[in-house]
């Protein structure tokens, strides 16, 4: 069970806050604090080697202005302010995604944290930023007509921005959908969709997760061992 690629939806920050009667705002805020505890167990976690999170899709620019400009600045905030947590706990950072949207300093901070983690061995936190799994599909197939090279599963998987198939995706906030998120990642990893809204996730969610998951026999299409 060693080396899981671990994936998460990060559903229901809005929910929650409405449910204390907080603005949105609010709910992402805490949730933001929450990627930083399960990312640190994750990073301590002898199973866990990636951990992909979904934290912004192609289609969240939908949202109310209000609220995209409030994530904007949450997420540079936390990207400028998280060095030493993602040092000291060993973690690399990576954004998968189109940041060409981006502003100058979200865009900075992305950049200088992936510079600044780059030898880290721990784990792997991918964050999926302006993130869509069809969109990173086409992208992948642009690539690949640019440079020339032949169309196959293989060339595909290696032009995606992340080409590591997932083991376990796990979705908080009660919906059962996966909502364009690792499409191709996904095609044989482990679905687990929780009631719990993301801000009242805890390390003790995804160690059920994983308990669970050990009991799984993962066939990859075949037939089970007799």
């Amino acid at each position: 069970m060693s080396d899981l690629h671990v994936a998460i939806i990060m559903d229901g920050n809005g929910r929650w806050a409405k449910n204390r009667g907080k603005k949105r705002t609010e709910g992402h805020k805490v949730g933001s604090e929450v990627v930083r505890d399960i990312t640190t167990f994750a990073s301590q976690h002898k199973d866990i080697a990636q951990l992909t999170l979904y934290a912004f899709s192609t289609e969240n620019w939908k949202r109310p202005k209000l609220e995209v400009d409030f994530l904007m600045k949450l997420l540079a905030d936390y990207l400028e302010s998280e060095k030493e947590t993602y040092l000291k706990n060993g973690v690399r950072f990576k954004a998968i995604g189109d940041r060409s949207r981006f502003s100058k300093r979200l865009q900075k901070a992305i950049t200088q944290l992936e510079e600044d983690t780059e030898n880290e061995t721990s784990l792997i936190q991918n964050l999926a930023l302006n993130y869509g799994g069809k969109d990173e599909i086409v992208r992948a197939v642009k690539k690949l007509q640019i440079s020339g090279d032949e169309v196959s599963e293989e060339s595909i998987e290696q032009s995606l921005d992340l080409p590591t198939a997932v083991d376990i995706l796990i979705r908080t906030g009660g919906d059962h959908r996966v909502s364009n998120f690792l499409l191709w990642q996904s095609a044989y990893a482990e679905l687990f969709f929780l009631d719990t809204l993301w801000p009242d996730f805890k390390k003790d969610d995804l160690s059920r997760v994983l308990n669970q998951f050990q009991g799984i026999e993962r066939r990859f299409g075949g037939v089970e061992d007799e």
